[in-house]
C-alpha cells in the first residue's frame, strides 16, 4: 500500500488540500510590517494578570503597527472547557481595554475572514495538513496503548536515557504500511505521529525577538499530532492555525521556550516561513516565607485574579499603565514627561521587554492609579466612583449619589491645578477619604485632637470663629485673613516665622487653630483644603458640627 492510498484510508472524507486552503486564506493585504498576532486561551473563562499581561502586549504590537490582533479558541482540549467560557474572556478581556480585530464576539458570532476561530471547528483543516504529512511518509499511524507508553518509559528511566517516544523508542515508527492498514481495518484504536526527521545530537538556533539566538537540540520525538478524537494537539493546530491566519509574530509566555524546535520543524517540513517569536516573561512577586521571588500563582496569589482589581477599584487604563511599564524599559520615563498621553503614542519595541520575570509590585500599581486619578475630572471621577460602589458598597452608594453636584465638588477639592491631590488610590479608598463630609457617617466620632485638646479652649475657638469671623461668601484670601486676625486675638501667633523665633511667647501658632477647626469638621488632622471644606459644607453645617463639641 503506497503513503497516498493510507492516507486516503485514515481520511476518507478529506478532499480538500493545502493548496485549496490556501486560496480559501490568502496572503493579508497589509502594509510592510504589519504585525498579525493573537490571543490564543482556553475557553476556560478565567483571565488572570499573566494572561492581560500578553494579549495587551500583543493588541498593542498590532495596533501601532497597522496590523491585525485576532482571538482564537484552543479548545481543543474539551476537558478545561466551561461555559460561556469565550464570552467571559472576551468581557473579561475588554474590562482592561483589549479588544480584537477578528475572531469570537461572543459565544455563538465571529468576525473576520480568517476563521473559523475555535479550533473545534476546524477539523477538517487539521485533518487535511495531517493527511498530506501522511502522503509524504512523514506521519503515521501509533498503534501503542496507554500501557505500552508506560512500559516505554520505564525502559528509559532504567537505562537513564531521555524520555519520550522516539528512534528505537519509536514502536510504530517503521510499521509497514500493509500492517498499518491491516490494523485500521480490525479497527485498533490509533493516533497520528510526526516522523520527526530531526537529530538530538545536532544544534539548531532559533530565534525570539526579545532573547535573540537561543541554541536547542534539533527534535527529534516523534509526537503526537492527531489525537484519537480526531482533533489535533496543540503543536499542530499552532502551526495549522497560524500558517493559514498568516500570523507574523507568535507573542505567549516563556513557558513555550522549549517548543521552538518542533515548532521550527513544524513549519519546516511543510516548508512554510517560520513566523517570529517572541516570549514574555512571567509575572513573579517576593515569597514571604523564602524571601526569594517565584512565578505569581492563580492558586496562591489573589492579586492574579482579575477580580483583584475590580474589587479594590483600580481603573483599568491604571492597569494598562502599569502593564505597559512592565512591557518596555522605557515605558515609566516616557510617560512621567507626557503623561496626558494614551499609552498607544509610545513606540514599543522587542528589545526594551525584559528577559527576566517581571517583579508585580502592586504598591507600584496602586501609586500609578493614584496618579491617574488625581488627574480625571471630577465629573467623570464622580461617574466611575458611582458604578464601583453601585457593585461593592450599595450602603455608601446611596450616600454618595443622593447629591450629585455635593459629591462632586468634594471630589474636585484641589484637583484642577497643577499639582493635584493624590489622596485616591482606588476606588475603594473614596470612602474613607471622604466619608466625614456626609452627615449620615459624621456619627461615633473620635476626634484627633492635637496641640490644642483642652476641650474649654477649644470651644472657645470654634464660638469667636463662628460668631465673629466666618462669612461664607469670602474668598480664599479673605477667609485667611480672617482666620490670622482670630488667631492673633485669641493669643496666639499668625506668623509661623516669628512664633518659630519666639513661641514662648504665645499660646500657640495659626497652625494650631487650623488644627483645631479641622478636627472639628473632619476629626480627622490630614485633610484636603480646609478653606474647600468649609465652602461645601456651608455655616449650617459647621455650626451643627461646632455644637457636637
Amino acid at each position: 500500500m503506497t503513503n497516498e492510498q493510507l492516507a486516503d484510508l485514515i481520511f476518507p472524507n478529506i478532499t480538500k488540500t493545502i493548496e485549496d486552503y490556501e486560496k480559501i486564506y490568502p496572503k493579508r493585504d497589509l502594509k510592510e510590517g504589519a504585525i498579525v498576532t493573537r490571543y490564543a486561551p482556553s475557553p476556560t473563562g478565567f483571565v488572570h494578570i499573566g494572561a492581560l499581561l500578553a494579549s495587551f502586549t500583543g493588541s498593542i504590537f498590532a495596533k501601532q503597527t497597522n496590523g491585525v490582533f485576532y482571538l482564537r479558541i484552543e479548545d481543543t482540549d474539551t476537558k478545561r472547557t466551561v461555559e460561556n467560557g469565550i464570552s467571559k474572556i472576551i468581557d473579561g478581556l475588554n474590562e482592561f481595554g483589549v479588544t480584537f480585530d477578528e475572531g469570537p464576539i461572543n459565544e455563538t458570532e465571529t468576525i473576520g475572514n480568517y476563521g473559523p476561530y475555535i479550533q473545534s471547528e476546524r477539523k477538517e483543516i487539521y485533518q487535511a495538513f495531517v493527511k498530506h504529512l501522511i502522503k509524504q511518509g512523514k506521519a503515521y499511524p501509533c498503534f501503542c496503548s496507554q500501557e505500552e507508553i508506560n512500559n516505554i518509559r520505564k525502559e528509559q528511566e532504567l537505562n537513564k536515557a531521555r524520555i519520550g517516544y522516539y528512534g528505537n523508542y519509536a514502536k510504530c515508527r517503521n510499521l509497514s504500511n500493509d500492517e498499518v492498514a491491516r490494523r485500521i481495518k480490525n479497527n485498533e484504536p490509533y493516533i497520528i505521529r510526526l516522523r520527526s526527521n530531526g537529530d538530538y545530537n545536532k544544534k539548531i538556533i532559533c530565534h525570539d525577538e526579545i532573547r535573540g539566538d537561543i541554541v536547542f537540540p534539533e527534535n527529534d520525538l516523534d509526537i503526537v499530532i492527531n489525537k484519537a478524537d480526531g482533533l489535533p494537539t496543540y503543536h499542530f493546530a499552532h502551526l495549522v492555525d497560524d500558517y493559514l491566519m498568516r500570523t507574523t509574530h507568535i507573542i505567549r509566555s516563556d513557558e513555550w521556550i522549549s517548543s521552538l524546535p518542533l515548532h521550527y520543524q513544524l513549519f519546516q517540513m511543510f516548508g512554510f516561513k517560520v513566523p517570529k517569536y517572541a516570549h514574555i516573561a512571567p509575572l513573579a512577586k517576593i515569597d514571604e516565607q523564602t524571601n526569594g521571588m517565584r512565578k505569581l500563582s492563580k492558586r496562591k496569589d489573589p492579586e492574579c485574579a482579575m477580580s483583584f482589581y475590580h474589587e479594590l477599584g483600580i481603573p483599568y487604563e491604571a492597569v494598562r499603565i502599569y502593564l505597559a511599564t512592565i512591557t518596555s524599559s522605557g515605558f515609566e520615563e516616557w510617560y512621567l514627561q507626557n503623561p496626558c498621553n494614551k499609552i498607544e503614542d509610545y513606540k514599543f519595541q522587542f528589545k526594551k521587554i525584559g528577559k527576566s520575570p517581571a517583579l508585580f509590585d502592586v504598591e507600584k500599581l496602586k501609586n500609578i492609579s493614584r496618579n491617574y486619578i488625581s488627574r480625571l475630572k471630577a465629573n467623570d471621577l464622580y461617574e466611575n466612583i458611582s458604578l464601583y460602589l453601585k457593585q461593592y458598597d450599595k450602603e455608601f452608594y446611596e450616600i454618595f449619589t443622593k447629591n450629585k453636584d455635593y459629591s462632586t465638588n468634594i471630589l474636585n477639592i484641589e484637583r484642577e491645578q497643577k499639582k493635584p491631590r493624590k489622596d485616591i488610590g482606588c476606588y475603594k479608598d473614596v470612602k474613607n477619604e471622604i466619608w466625614y463630609m456626609y452627615d449620615e457617617l459624621f456619627i461615633d466620632l473620635n476626634y484627633k485632637w492635637q496641640k490644642i485638646n483642652d476641650i474649654s479652649e477649644i470651644k472657645l475657638i470654634l464660638k469667636n470663629y463662628i460668631d465673629n469671623y466666618y462669612n461664607e461668601s469670602d474668598d480664599k484670601d479673605t477667609w485667611f485673613n480672617k482666620m490670622k486676625q482670630l488667631t492673633n486675638n485669641l493669643g496666639y501667633c499668625s506668623d509661623m516665622k516669628e512664633y518659630k523665633l519666639n513661641p514662648t511667647k504665645y499660646k500657640g501658632s495659626i497652625a494650631d487653630i487650623s488644627m483645631v477647626l479641622r478636627v472639628a469638621l473632619t476629626t480627622k488632622d490630614m485633610t484636603p483644603d480646609l478653606y474647600e471644606i468649609m465652602k461645601i459644607l456651608g455655616k449650617n453645617k459647621i455650626i451643627e458640627r461646632f455644637n457636637k463639641i
